[in-house]
């Protein structure tokens, strides 16, 4: 059947065919008039007909099987759910996305056997945002995470929530700080494995960790819960600038780093799928995996993401991937959102909730066909504003056009002009005029909690109440102050953009002192960005300029008192530099402005606690701890609070579960050693130093355990472990060497074992 047969379902629908029709009607028999003595005839059908419409009639339910697939979600409740999230992957650098040169074997055979997405937008080009909208379902401005190191209010509810109330086990494997359980996403996870720099007593804002050691962390986990159902998150972040994928991938792809951290990344998508196949969950497990956001790449001068709106950084790959529940795979054209995975995903499994109401919608209808019209996508970005002090940026896109509210509003054709080379904002007033308000709207919905776009009557004008609530919202743009933008547009900063790119460039070389040079210019221009002076003041104080540094942060609080960054900046620099009650004052402040802030909570407790007051440093742990429970350094810290002011049993408590999660770590073994020696429990130190020396041997270990064999009585051991320890004990502390050698030659006199 040609193709112009199909699009009308069945009718016949160029003229030589409505002809034939016509004839072959005319053709049957009249219907006789009734005369009184005569019967009337009834009209006969042609049995060639009646076979034609038959095959007719056949072919159609064919085409609407081939065209409806069909799902089997019954099944579905009982299955796994994986969500692999790959941060700052453009869809565009993939191969089942048409890159040729790229290598990613294992998410092209994800988008072969399953549902490949071809538009997708994320709702913000930022990792945080972005990942709040795919465990909630909501659009920023409902979720309230505008940017990265926002948090997630109480009340908010994540699928995970959800599907742990259905009796899903639930954990969450993350790469890089910026989904740290401290701002919330952590929410319904039983857990949530953001363990990197563990020894470190702070995370630094670029804190991440490679999908090597990602996966490990969760092939570990499934290893331990592979018979239960459950829902996993497996988050990849090493696509993120700056761009060094390890060998072979750094050689192979020496010209296009971007890609080789693609092609290393994928490599590890393919032994998610091993550990599945391995453990023969692979089929009873549905795969969702999604870019949370892409990258620009300088194609708009934008390197990284964040700043603009355009495709680039905002058009992200979706696969949704299970053989038994899609068992025909396929490619969906239309709009979609990444708004639209929780509900999905409820729809999957049916973990419903009375008031949660996810403002996206179930892809389900899209893959049935049933389903045919473009999705409208809200995406905004407050990173501009919040880091440089530039306007934010808010756009739509409906079937074909973008809309880009901004203070030089930008509007592209998308279908003809694909790469938005061609602004038309100018010259297509009636588009550009029902654009706005339908985006006027759609954020008044959003914000209210309703679907963005529910609506099927036109968007009106909104009132002056309607554009005061949008200011309120924080979407200054659409009713600026006085008629003029009270924050630049961020097309107009190009030339400082590209300055601001050159000076991150040299400090990711370790340039320090070029950075600080450039950082110097751009403080001038950004006299009210915190980044500012607390990208200079690190610079500075990479070069051991500290009292620049100081007077640098100092400088930018004078502009911006209660800046939270500038704060926190200033009481680090304050501890190192050894100037302890300014740095404590300091951080009070800041715990004045945020009592959740770990870095403060972390400084003031160790500032106390190494001033000899305990007890006062013990609040500031806890609190620290109630945030981020994973830290290694916070929890041996406590540990060790505990332990020096007698409170043995709550320390061994904490190193004990401690050793739970670091099994190779001798200084746990050793420090619950001690404290069992303390409380004079030597049975249980023996056991716990002997393990401390077999995992590493160190001079401290083994005169400790020579310590804890003599109290107990062992003289044997003792003098076995007190010779092992001066064998091995140059450069250790003069005054355990005394008291080893003293100690040895009394037991050796008792015992008759003088040498």
């Amino acid at each position: 059947m040609s193709k112009k047969k199909r699009k009308g379902k069945g009718r016949l629908e160029n003229k030589s065919d409505r002809r034939l029709v016509t004839a072959e009607t005319e053709r049957q028999p009249r219907k006789a008039e009734a005369q009184p003595g005569r019967k009337a005839r009834k009209a006969r059908i042609s049995p060639w007909i009646i076979a034609c419409l038959i095959l007719l009639l056949a072919g159609l339910a064919a085409l609407i099987r081939l065209r409806s697939p069909r799902l089997d979600l019954k099944s579905a409740p009982a299955f796994n759910l994986l969500l692999i999230t790959l941060d700052t992957t453009r869809a565009d650098h993939l191969g089942c996305y048409g890159d040729k040169e790229a290598r990613t074997p294992n998410l092209d055979r994800l988008a072969a056997e399953g549902w490949r997405f071809n538009r997708v937008y994320c709702s913000a080009p930022l990792t945080l945002p972005s990942h709040a909208t795919i465990l909630t379902g909501l659009e920023p401005v409902a979720h309230s995470i505008r940017n990265n190191g926002h948090y997630l209010p109480a009340g908010v509810k994540t699928i995970t929530e959800l599907l742990a109330g259905k009796g899903y086990k639930t954990a969450a494997f993350v790469s890089s700080f910026s989904v740290d359980s401290r701002f919330g996403l952590d929410r319904g996870f039983e857990v949530y494995d953001d363990t990197f720099q563990a020894d470190l007593p702070f995370k630094t804002n670029n804190a991440e960790r490679r999908a090597e050691a990602t996966f490990a962390r969760f092939s570990t986990w499934l290893e331990n819960n592979y018979k239960n159902k459950f829902f996993g998150w497996v988050h990849y972040y090493d696509p993120h600038l700056p761009y060094d994928p390890p060998s072979p991938y750094r050689e192979e792809f020496a010209r296009q780093l971007y890609d080789g951290e693609i092609a290393y990344m994928d490599f590890y998508v393919g032994k998610i799928l091993e550990a599945l196949q391995a453990k023969g969950l692979l089929d009873r497990t549905i795969i969702i995996v999604a870019g949370d956001h892409g990258e620009g790449l300088g194609d708009k001068i934008e390197r990284g993401h964040g700043l603009f709106l355009y495709e680039e950084t905002v058009r992200v790959p979706l696969i949704i991937w299970n053989k038994k529940i899609f068992p025909k795979s396929g490619l969906v054209n239309q709009t979609v959102r990444l708004l639209d995975i929780t509900p999905t995903i409820m729809d999957l499994t049916g973990a419903q909730e009375p008031g949660v109401d996810p403002q996206g919608k179930s892809l389900l209808p899209v893959i049935e066909k049933k389903e045919r019209k473009d999705r409208e996508a809200l995406i905004e970005t407050f990173y501009p504003r919040e880091n440089f002090s530039w306007s934010e940026l808010v756009a739509l896109v409906t079937d074909k056009w973008k809309y880009i509210q901004c203070p030089r509003p930008e509007l592209y054709d998308l279908k003809s002009d694909p790469e938005e080379r061609k602004n038309l904002f100018d010259s297509s007033p009636a588009a550009t005029a029902s654009l706005k308000k339908q985006l006027e709207a759609d954020l008044l919905l959003a914000a209210s909690g309703k679907q963005a776009g529910s609506s099927s009557e036109p968007a009106p004008g909104p009132d002056a109440a309607d554009t005061e609530k949008l200011r309120s919202l924080g979407y200054l743009n659409f009713a600026p102050a006085k008629g003029v933008s009270t924050f630049p547009d961020p097309k107009e900063k190009i030339d400082l953009l590209r300055l601001i790119q050159q000076a991150q460039a040299a400090e990711y070389e370790e340039k320090y002192a070029e950075a600080e040079q450039i950082y110097l210019q751009i403080m001038e221009e950004l006299p009210d960005s915190p980044a500012s002076y607390v990208n200079l003041a690190i610079a500075q104080a990479r070069q051991q300029k500290m009292n620049e540094a100081l007077e640098t942060l100092n400088k930018g609080l004078a502009r911006i008192p209660d800046s939270e960054i500038l704060l926190v900046r200033l009481g680090h620099t304050y501890l190192v530099s050894g100037r302890l009650a300014e740095a404590f004052s300091t951080m009070n402040q800041v715990l004045k402005l945020n009592p959740r802030n770990v870095d403060a909570l972390t400084v003031c407790a160790g500032i106390l606690d190494t001033s000899g007051r305990k007890e006062e440093a013990r609040p500031y742990y806890e609190q620290a701890l109630a945030v981020e429970p994973e830290s290694k350094f916070l929890r041996m810290s406590y540990a060790g609070n505990l332990a020096s002011s007698g409170q043995l049993s709550q320390a061994i408590e904490v190193y004990k579960k401690l050793i739970d999660d670091y099994p190779g770590d001798q200084a746990f073994y050793q420090y619950t050693g001690i404290a069992y020696s303390y409380l004079g429990d030597y049975s249980q130190a023996i056991f716990y130093l002997r393990q401390a020396v077999a995992i590493k041997p160190t001079p401290v270990g083994i005169f400790n355990l020579a310590v804890a064999y003599e109290k107990s009585g062992d003289s044997e051991n003792a003098i076995k472990y007190f010779r092992l320890y001066l064998e091995s004990s140059a450069g250790d502390n003069p005054r355990s060497i005394a008291q080893a050698k003293a100690e040895l030659s009394r037991l050796e006199k008792q015992s008759g074992q003088v040498k």
